[in-house]
């Protein structure tokens, strides 16, 4: 990694918590394994006796909240005041399944988007800031109003961040100038 000893020196917002919804469980592990091996690698006496670094090298930073579906609710199982939350959700994935008056449901979209807003409610009054990654944006081809139809991905990420989310992450939006429903909030569209 070339900037690797300015980010080791780099002074961090808040200790890091990763908060990966069932649909993004397996990537939330994955990210989670990441960051613990590379923070233990930095070889950087500031990061370990630093008070300002205090829960910066942890042996787990996911935390999975328990979530169902039908009527649900989110419960965050540990304490986030003061973490750098990043929450994942992946709205795309039609694997996960709730059952409701006795039939199996796969979750849509919608459903996926219900659960962020769950989580984000029982956590942005305590976290020192909130992030969503979200690979595939939601409702992200809605971005242009043709005839009468609803702008669904601008009232989306207009909805988030009037719930408290600071920066929102996708990967390869379909129009980037969706971010123009937000301009004075983090939005970052990443080119794969």
């Amino acid at each position: 990694m070339p900037n690797l000893h300015e980010l080791e020196n780099a002074m961090p917002v808040a200790p890091l918590k990763i908060i990966a919804l069932p649909s993004a469980e397996k990537m939330g592990r994955r990210i989670n394994d990441y960051m613990v091996e590379f923070r233990k690698s930095i070889h950087n006496d500031k990061v370990k006796n630093d008070p300002a670094f205090h829960g910066y090298i942890e042996s787990n930073y996911l935390d999975v909240p328990r979530v169902g579906s039908g009527e649900a609710k989110a419960q965050i199982s540990e304490t986030i005041r003061g973490k750098d939350l990043f929450i994942l959700t992946d709205v795309c994935n039609h694997s996960i399944t709730y059952n409701m008056n006795g039939y199996t449901n796969h979750m849509s979209p919608d459903d996926h988007y219900q659960d962020l807003k769950r989580v984000i409610g029982s956590s942005v009054a305590t976290a020192h800031r909130v992030n969503v990654i979200m690979p595939f944006l939601y409702e992200g081809r809605q971005h242009k109003r043709t005839k009468r139809e609803s702008l669904d991905c601008a009232i989306a990420l207009q909805e988030l961040v009037h719930m408290g989310v600071d920066n929102i992450i996708t990967f390869d939006a379909h129009d980037p100038r969706v971010q123009n429903a937000i301009p004075l909030h983090g939005f970052e569209t990443v080119q794969p």
